[in-house]
């Protein structure tokens, strides 16, 4: 098959974002939501296949700062609204984007690329690892109640339209961005996503509400939500969706999720989307009664091994060979040191013999510190040819926190 890659040009949008949204379905987007995107998304980072002036393939590559363990904000692709026709299904219209979007991520000089994927067995093949997990949960709040912190109490709640505390509450994310890998700096522009508030996307709910959370006169966290009333034969049993919740102390944390189990007339509250290790679950009298639910998040892919290595700090000391295999980006094939702590890390090409071997995906998957390399190896994906080099490497990756990805994208 003979098809043009190329990057994609203004006038070429509607064909293309078209042609994204038959192949997720073809839902009609809201002209907001449509507009926003096509604002927020950089032309020169987008490919289009083309065949006989038909687009058939599509996938953008946005500019993030992704925050890693240490802190640092590291540039990152945040790779995005891939699709291909049904009608090219199995003919390399996909390898051939993303050979070319890998290709292009490390001219840019961007050493990690990052995806959340609607079909998870797609991208293993593309060096691309699980490397957050999400929490979801169904809280039947007429029967878990919550045990709350001193100073809880303290915190004072009010209602707000979601637009009028916008720039307040990107300030709360912004404070807690570095403090969890995972999380993207969210550029100008990007905070107009999460007051995008279509009738159809409703499903039956209110329009969007937002609660803001004020110690000592400053807003210090924030949830938005919608609520949906239900009447059966025993009376009320409505719900509550939570969309977005930040809180900078624990007194502020536990204040939200306590006004979200007792808004009136309602038994359940949903929540998706959240971090593994979030406070909320330690407060909760019944966590079955909660339902958790675990689902993969961000997917992780070192474009250059070198720089990535380098750019996040380790929890313990290492001082590690690791013999990486990469057949689809095969300038970070082979052995490198790695030498690191706490106060940052060096890495670079060696002859020394090798004392892990892994492949690219997961090394992916471990970067932000949620998956453990001795997990991996659990399941054969990681060979310990030094004994003890796995259990040095694996302390050293973790995070004292869980990783997380708050939006997609």
């Amino acid at each position: 098959m003979t098809t043009d890659v190329r990057v994609l040009r203004h006038d070429e949008w509607d064909n293309w974002y078209g042609n994204l949204l038959r192949a997720f379905g073809g839902a009609e987007e809201s002209p907001e939501e449509r507009a926003l995107w096509k604002e927020l998304i950089p032309f020169d980072r987008c490919l289009g296949v083309w065949d006989d002036g038909e687009c058939v393939g599509t996938a953008g590559a946005f500019r993030f700062r992704l925050t890693v363990p240490g802190g640092a904000p590291v540039p990152t692709a945040g790779i995005t609204m891939v699709s291909v026709a049904a009608t090219h299904r199995r003919r390399g219209v996909l390898t051939s984007m993303m050979r070319r979007q890998l290709d292009d991520v490390r001219g840019w000089g961007e050493p990690l690329a990052v995806l959340t994927a609607s079909e998870p067995a797609i991208y293993g093949r593309f060096g691309y690892g699980v490397g957050t997990f999400q929490l979801g949960a169904e809280i039947d709040t007429s029967r878990v109640h919550l045990s709350v912190p001193a100073g809880t109490d303290d915190v004072r709640l009010r209602y707000a339209a979601p637009a009028d505390v916008l720039d307040a509450c990107e300030a709360v994310y912004a404070q807690l961005v570095p403090s969890r890998p995972g999380m993207p700096a969210r550029e100008p522009g990007w905070e107009r996503l999460a007051l995008l508030d279509p009738p159809g996307g409703r499903d039956g709910a209110s329009t969007l509400q937002c609660v803001v959370a004020e110690r000592d006169g400053e807003i210090t966290g924030y949830a938005r939500f919608r609520t949906k009333l239900d009447w059966g034969v025993a009376g009320h049993n409505g719900t509550v969706s939570l969309t977005d919740l930040a809180a900078l102390d624990p007194a502020t944390d536990a204040a939200l999720w306590r006004f979200l189990f007792g808004i009136d007339l309602t038994t359940t509250l949903t929540v998706r989307g959240r971090p593994l290790d979030e406070g909320w679950q330690h407060l909760v009298s019944d966590m079955r009664r909660c339902r958790p639910r675990l689902r993969d998040a961000l997917h992780v892919r070192l474009v250059d091994v070198e720089a990535a290595l380098q750019a996040r700090t380790y929890q313990a000391p290492v001082d590690v060979v690791v013999e990486v295999e990469d057949a689809f980006c095969p300038w970070n094939e082979g052995r490198w040191r790695l030498t690191g702590d706490a106060k940052g890390a060096s890495c670079a090409r060696t002859g020394d013999a090798a004392d892990l071997a892994l492949s690219v995906r997961e090394l992916g998957s471990a970067y932000l510190g949620g998956v453990s390399l001795k997990a991996l190896a659990a399941a054969g994906r990681v060979r310990e040819l030094r004994q003890g080099a796995l259990a040095e490497a694996s302390l050293a990756f973790g995070s004292a926190v869980a990783p997380w990805l708050p939006h997609g994208f």
